[in-house]
């Protein structure tokens, strides 16, 4: 009898690598710094309370609340920390910026410099630890400007400001069930589950792709009161079922984990919006485009999906902060594009705000 051989990440990365034959071997060396920051991530989680870092707010610094103004767990301190001592030491970095920290990151001066920048949600999820839903970690590697490489300098924010479409390697670690890391260095998308026998990546999924149609979608139906005309219409088309526009049902699902929504989605299709609304002017959007939506956006095109604004293509922006917030729609094509129509043809709609379905309206007591 004989058994299916599998690749380990090693050796997947040494197959993806012989497309360039004059490359250096550095990129392959950041990545697997990186599968190693989230093994030991992996660990963390899966010992959670009987460590005592599972969900405990961080008591023991400065302050509990991290840059976005949101209350850090210790285990996102932890998980930051392993990113960054197991990727600065190897000399392919010229530094990094993390959702968890303010500015970017330096590489110390003793350790040598190279020529990449690492981005990086440490722990994504984190508000779900307490209750043992999948949590996960984002990153994506981007190369760094012409002036960096050559002198060597400190990195600045302006380094980091690059659209999606520059991503190198963009790729999730998975805390769940089981271990699963997924990569793309823009050559499709291949996911790896962790052998806890070998402590190695192995490749388990070597081309995942997102159908093109779908029958599930994820929102935060909490907030539909805030939603834009085109966003309620598709989610009012979607819940009218066989009977209304769409003529079929849909299921609706939603986890609040970003890892986790793109896994499903990935696995078997489907549609994600956390789109613009009006609940809080001052941010046009909810998640963060450097660390969560370029990475996922670049994962879900390389598997033939679509990721958006639900105005412009996601991978097109080109960032003007290092901690940016931006509205984003990705997932199945066909239904990211109807999206992406219905924002174009808004008028197509009624707003649900117009004072004739207000709170005050003819059809109210």
């Amino acid at each position: 009898m004989t058994t299916r051989r599998r690749f380990t990440l090693t050796q997947y990365l040494i197959e993806q690598r012989r497309r360039f034959p004059s490359a250096s071997g550095d990129f392959n060396a950041l990545l697997l710094d990186v599968a190693l920051a989230c093994k030991a991530i992996a660990r963390s989680v899966a010992f959670g309370e009987l460590t005592g870092v599972l969900g405990n707010p961080v008591v023991d610094v400065a302050t509990s609340l991290n840059v976005q103004g949101e209350e850090q767990k210790r285990l996102d301190v932890i998980s930051n920390e392993y990113f960054t001592q197991m990727t600065e030491w190897g000399g392919h970095l010229a530094g990094m910026a993390s959702e968890e920290m303010d500015a970017p990151y330096q590489i110390p001066e003793t350790l040598q410099r190279g020529k990449y920048l690492l981005v990086f949600d440490p722990l994504d999820g984190s508000s779900n630890i307490d209750v043992n839903v999948t949590v996960g970690s984002l990153f994506s590697v981007l190369r760094a400007p012409p002036g960096v490489i050559d002198s060597g300098r400190d990195v600045v924010e302006a380094d980091f400001l690059q659209p999606g479409t520059q991503q190198l390697a963009a790729g999730y670690a998975l805390y769940g069930p089981t271990t699963m890391l997924v990569l793309t260095v823009g050559n499709g998308v291949a996911g790896f589950t962790l052998d806890p026998n070998l402590g190695q990546f192995m490749l388990t999924h070597p081309n995942m792709t997102v159908p093109a149609d779908t029958q599930e979608f994820a929102i935060n139906a909490s907030n539909s009161r805030f939603w834009e005309a085109p966003v309620k219409r598709y989610v009012d088309e979607c819940l009218a079922g066989k009977t209304g526009p769409r003529g079929k049902d849909f299921n609706m699902r939603w986890i609040a984990s970003m890892v986790a929504e793109a896994h499903r989605i990935l696995m078997r299709g489907g549609v994600f919006m956390y789109p613009r609304d009006t609940k809080d002017a001052s941010k046009p959007g909810r998640l963060r485009l450097l660390y969560e939506a370029n990475p996922v956006g670049m994962l879900i095109e390389q598997a033939g999906g679509r990721a958006s604004t639900g105005r412009e293509p996601m991978l097109q922006v080109k960032p003007h902060q290092l901690h940016q917030r931006i509205p984003l729609v990705f997932g199945s094509k066909n239904e990211v594009e109807r999206i992406e129509r219905y924002h174009r043809e808004p008028n197509a709609y009624p707003d649900a705000r117009t004072p004739l379905f207000a709170e005050r309206s003819l059809f109210r007591d």
